[in-house]
């Protein structure tokens, strides 16, 4: 038998053993040479995540607890909301965000089938999929080089008397032209979701007021995946400052509940058995009431223990990302006359997710040579995710059936989807690694 005094004693004794475990087995000891694999991303962590991983795992509460309410808190006061809701994903986040404007009690302003969102083509498709899944219409505009983001000037195009929202994302960390996007859907009533997912942590200024991205729209998302700013494994948020959408997100989020009684609480509204709801009889336990059709996407407690730890580390890992962006960016103007180099959005100050290069027009180049370069140079590349998502199979059975619609063309877009590549910034890369990645680029390109 183990000599401790009490189950706090012997959680300090095991949290020290993963400590030293940590150090032992799995915290980097060798620095880097030329021709070591270099990723695109990668977690970054120490012994503390893992001894957060072990003390939730050490409590065996395996739902949502006391991490994913610390973690709610915390990272709801760091990005500047009053509402911060842990999924297990950033697709999920996607989907509860777009459902929650789906809704009965907004109103005028519900989201139905047949109704438009305004979104792009180039990015990720889990941004698009709830709108298509639900029987809503994307309207996919083009977007622009060097930023590769929306091109604002197509919004009036692409508006109709269907339109309720716009939805896109800040492409790697870099935001989309929110003083338009945000006044263009102030204009015509039209909700704003920020897909933050690639980009948690960029400061954007409208009118001498700075505020992270995802919290200048209606509602904003994040994921947490191991690629991304920071990582809890799965993992993802949607967050908003509006009191009816935080209420409307939990319901979708749990099940579809009608009730807000905290999990594990019974009756916190008072309520429980005296109210009519729907066609129900009267006093039908509230706490089985759906006024939605929702889902369980909740995030594990392990999961948010992880998260926790990685928040306290968040600034830093910005600070690192733009470093190395700068660093890397700085290195390759000597050969920008054969491929163009990214470009921050004015009024921002971005939290880069990667690096993104396209091949010049008339330079005589290949994109995909150059990425196998790299590639057999250990250095890992990644496309602009979908390229053109509406050429892809999972649009072949909806082409011309009116399931979504094109404003003007996808010029741009299409020439993302062929020349355009990106490779990693993450906060793990040293400068010799970034150093290195520029020279191969450089022997690419010549």
């Amino acid at each position: 038998m183990a000599d401790w005094k009490n189950e706090a004693e012997a959680r300090a004794h095991i949290k020290a053993m993963v400590a030293d475990y940590y150090h032992e087995f799995k915290e980097k000891k060798e620095g880097f040479k030329p021709g070591d694999r270099i990723s695109y991303a990668s977690r970054v962590f120490d012994e503390k995540e893992m001894q957060a991983l072990a003390d939730a795992a050490l409590d065996f509460w395996l739902t949502t607890g006391r991490f994913s309410d610390e973690f709610e808190k915390r990272f709801a006061e760091w990005i500047g909301v009053k509402h911060a809701h842990l999924v297990n994903s950033g697709s999920s986040a996607n989907l509860i965000a777009f459902m929650a404007l789906t809704a009965p009690e907004l109103g005028g302003r519900q989201i139905r089938p047949g109704d438009e969102v305004i979104t792009v083509a180039c990015g990720f498709p889990t941004t698009v999929t709830p709108v298509l899944n639900y029987g809503a219409v994307p309207v996919f505009v083009d977007v622009t080089v060097p930023q590769y983001n929306i091109d604002v000037a197509k919004l009036e195009g692409a508006l109709s008397g269907k339109t309720k929202a716009v939805m896109i994302a800040h492409t790697l960390g870099n935001p989309f032209d929110l003083k338009v996007v945000k006044a263009f859907c102030d204009e015509h009533g039209l909700w704003l979701v920020e897909d933050n997912c690639d980009a948690l942590g960029t400061k954007y200024t409208i009118d001498g007021e700075e505020r992270f991205t995802g919290t200048w729209g209606d509602i904003g998302t994040s994921s947490f995946y191991p690629p991304h700013h920071m990582t809890m494994g799965e993992g993802g948020c949607v967050y908003t400052d509006n009191p009816l959408l935080h209420r409307l997100i939990l319901s979708f989020r749990d099940w579809g509940r009608d009730c807000i009684c905290p999990s594990g609480k019974d009756n916190f509204c008072g309520h429980r058995f005296d109210v009519q709801h729907g066609e129900l009889p009267v006093g039908y336990d509230h706490k089985y009431v759906y006024s939605h059709f929702g889902y369980n996407l909740k995030v594990t407690d392990m999961q948010a223990a992880v998260g926790c730890e990685q928040l306290k580390k968040f600034p830093g890992f910005i600070e690192r990302r733009r470093h190395n962006w700068d660093r890397l960016h700085q290195a390759l103007e000597k050969v920008q006359d054969k491929i163009i180099l990214p470009e921050p959005a004015e009024n921002s100050i971005p939290s880069w997710f990667g690096f993104l290069i396209s091949v010049r027009p008339g330079s005589g180049l290949e994109r995909n040579r150059i990425t196998g370069y790299l590639e057999g140079h250990n250095i890992q590349t990644r496309l602009l995710f979908s390229g053109n998502l509406i050429k892809h199979p999972c649009f072949d059975q909806i082409r011309g059936t009116g399931a979504y619609r094109v404003a003007g063309d996808l010029a741009v877009t299409d020439f993302i989807m062929n020349n355009t590549f990106w490779i990693g910034v993450y906060p793990g890369m040293t400068d010799a690694m970034i150093d290195y990645m520029a020279e191969v680029i450089a022997e690419a390109v010549r």
